[in-house]
């Protein structure tokens, strides 16, 4: 059967990255807002919508492993090395940027699409750094230090978990452990009476999980197997970026690649949804001090995110689908990085801030009598 050539790969990219631009900025769903108010507010109504879309797109690729034949081994989330000392620094390192920017690379790509110019100074600073970390003057620092130190796996294992409980526990493991996993999450998210009471929310995070579902499918079995110019591959926004960026600057490269043109998407569904709602307008920065923040944050997404693998819906939602070894080393890394960089903007540095966690235990452990 002969299946999708490379501009329908591309245009599906586009229709996915349309879809989730629009729902997303209708819902103002933000994964460094999720974070900060689950970490600093409590409140952890958009974190557990992140985790419905990770339970959809678990079970969506448990469906395509059984009735496609869906390959995780065919992507570059489960490699035999993993590298994970430099996934976490890179997702450390993100974290910082992220909350420095006050968003991550996906939701600034929204916040374009709604007329802020802040964003497109950050996106390009985050797609120049990103670039030369993935095939530019600093990509030979990259593999030659932080990528060299690697744990290898037994031969015919793959870096997911399901295939690591396949050779501790035998075969039928590597079937449950999605399952279990997803069915955990959708509990969470489904008894948040707050969550189920959001439709826009609960909007957003089923068009999130189906487009990285989508992805896999359109880029994997569903997709030419003679077009070689067809990589497969899902949403995140770390690579595609950087690449859309030198396509369009040389006009080397090819355009019409599904993770190019979620991109693109993205940004046309949020201007759509911005438009329809009337809340588009343009938006500059403030003065030199937020300019500064922006820039650094910017850099450090774009080193960190190639670095860790990913973004915050690359390595959290597209290597999570797939059970991914390094899924949780970069989530944990990212929402730590995204707290100290909360504690620099709040309490002026990290030192302040552990301090202020020391007074607050030792008020705890010794109640004023």
């Amino acid at each position: 059967m002969q299946g999708l050539a490379a501009i329908a790969v591309g245009l599906t990219g586009l229709a996915v990255g349309f879809a989730c631009g629009f729902t997303v900025q209708r819902a103002r769903l933000c994964t460094f807002g999720a974070v900060e108010d689950a970490l600093v507010g409590g409140n952890w109504r958009r974190l557990k919508a992140f985790g419905l879309s990770l339970a959809i797109a678990i079970l969506g690729v448990q469906a395509l492993v059984v009735f496609l034949g869906f390959d995780p081994a065919s992507t570059t989330y489960v490699p035999a090395r993993l590298a994970l000392l430099g996934t976490f620094a890179g997702a450390i390192l993100f974290g910082l940027g992220m909350a420095l920017v006050g968003t991550c690379a996906f939701g600034s790509l929204v916040r374009l699409g709604t007329g802020d110019l802040r964003s497109l100074v950050t996106l390009l600073v985050f797609a120049v750094l990103a670039y030369a970390v993935l095939r530019g003057v600093l990509a030979g620092l990259r593999i030659g230090t932080v990528e060299a130190v690697a744990l290898s796996l037994p031969p015919g294992t793959t870096g997911s978990y399901p295939d690591l409980l396949a050779t501790w526990l035998g075969p039928l493991s590597r079937h449950l452990a999605g399952p279990v996993v997803a069915t955990g999450l959708l509990v969470a998210a489904l008894r948040d009476v707050r969550l189920r009471r959001s439709p826009r929310l609960l909007t957003a995070a089923v068009v999130l999980g189906i487009g990285v579902v989508a992805g896999w499918a359109v880029t994997g079995p569903l997709a030419d197997p003679f077009a070689s110019e067809i990589r497969v591959q899902s949403l995140t926004f770390v690579a595609p970026v950087a690449r859309a960026l030198f396509a369009l600057a040389t006009g080397e490269g090819l355009l019409i690649d599904f993770g190019i043109m979620t991109v693109f998407g993205v940004i046309l569904g949020s201007a759509a949804a911005a438009l329809h709602a009337r809340e588009f307008r343009w938006e500059a920065f403030d003065d030199q001090q937020e300019m500064r923040r922006h820039l650094a944050g910017a850099a450090m997404m774009g080193v960190g995110g190639v670095l860790a693998g990913g973004c915050t819906i690359g390595q959290g939602l597209t290597a999570g689908s797939l059970l991914a070894v390094s899924w949780p080393v970069a989530v944990i890394g990212m929402v730590l990085g995204a707290r100290i960089g909360i504690a620099i903007l709040l309490e002026g540095s990290t030192i302040e801030w552990v301090r202020a966690l020391t007074r607050r235990a030792d008020g705890r452990r010794w109640p004023a009598e």
